[in-house]
């Protein structure tokens, strides 16, 4: 894989603001190493990439409605430096509505979002699901990520694992005291969302200097609208026989079970890249 260019503010020692991005117009902003990804160290971590580009339908197309699913397709790889996001309502409603959205390198789409929002409405009565409670954070020992990945994203991190974490399965809790942009506010579903990425590195199944193990997606759905803070996550990673495999987690904010998430991913042996 041919090595980005490494454009993240601060990537030259010099001095970065507190950050994952910086803005420099209404849809056009930089990234800074807080948002640096795991694989190379000139492309930006999905995980905040697709928190800003969720902020981004948020902040630009402000609705009552609900999240109720978002997946992000990754078309190449997410450039670290300057970006430009595009979004528009390709299908309007009263009640349901598809909002999609691109991160846009120049001429260049690395991620396409869609986000299906729905009315709200009061359910409390018949509210309920099967997936089991996390342990509190406290219960949890801390855990530094950065023993097992590199990059200026994970280095941000925060992070608790459950000490019966094995290969292919883990249950986490992680945050951040990074906002997304900085002088701004997360939007609430894009300040729960910006970690959720994170999953397909928290149950690794084999070392990632040996085995290659990119996802080419990911895949959000939600039952409510997430409390930001800790984001937690009950992960189970599985990989097939010829090249393919899977990240799914169980995700919960500090109130609950909140949704799931997948991942597809791509498995190459001998292709290590941390």
């Amino acid at each position: 894989m041919p090595e980005a260019p490494n454009n993240h503010l601060g990537h030259d020692g010099a001095a970065f603001p507190d950050s994952c991005y910086v803005r420099l117009s209404e849809d056009r902003l930089v990234s800074t190493l807080h948002s640096q990804g795991a694989w190379q160290p000139g492309e930006q971590h999905l995980a905040p990439a697709s928190g800003i580009v969720l902020a981004e339908v948020e902040r630009r197309l402000p609705s009552d409605k609900l999240v109720s699913r978002v997946t992000f397709d990754i078309l190449g790889v997410i450039h670290s430096g300057e970006f430009t996001i595009d979004v528009e309502v390709i299908r309007p409603g009263r009640t349901i509505e598809l909002v999609e959205a691109h991160m846009r390198h120049g001429d260049r789409i690395s991620i396409t979002a869609r986000v299906w929002r729905l009315q709200s409405s009061d359910t409390e009565e018949v509210a309920g699901s099967e997936w089991p409670r996390l342990p509190a954070v406290e219960d949890m020992p801390e855990m530094p990520f950065t023993d097992r990945w590199g990059g200026g994203y994970i280095a941000s991190l925060e992070g608790r694992q459950g000490a019966d974490a094995h290969p292919g399965y883990a249950q986490s809790w992680i945050r951040s005291p990074h906002p997304l942009v900085d002088g701004e506010v997360d939007p609430p579903t894009a300040a729960f969302v910006r970690y959720v990425d994170t999953a397909n590195g928290l149950a690794v199944r084999e070392d990632p200097k040996t085995t290659f193990f990119p996802n080419v997606d990911l895949s959000i759905h939600l039952t409510r609208e997430p409390v930001a803070g800790w984001v937690g996550f009950d992960t189970k990673v599985a990989f097939g026989p010829s090249g393919l495999g899977e990240t799914t987690s169980v995700l919960s904010d500090i109130n609950g079970p909140i949704g799931t998430a997948a991942q597809s991913l791509t498995v190459r042996r001998g292709q290590g890249a941390v």
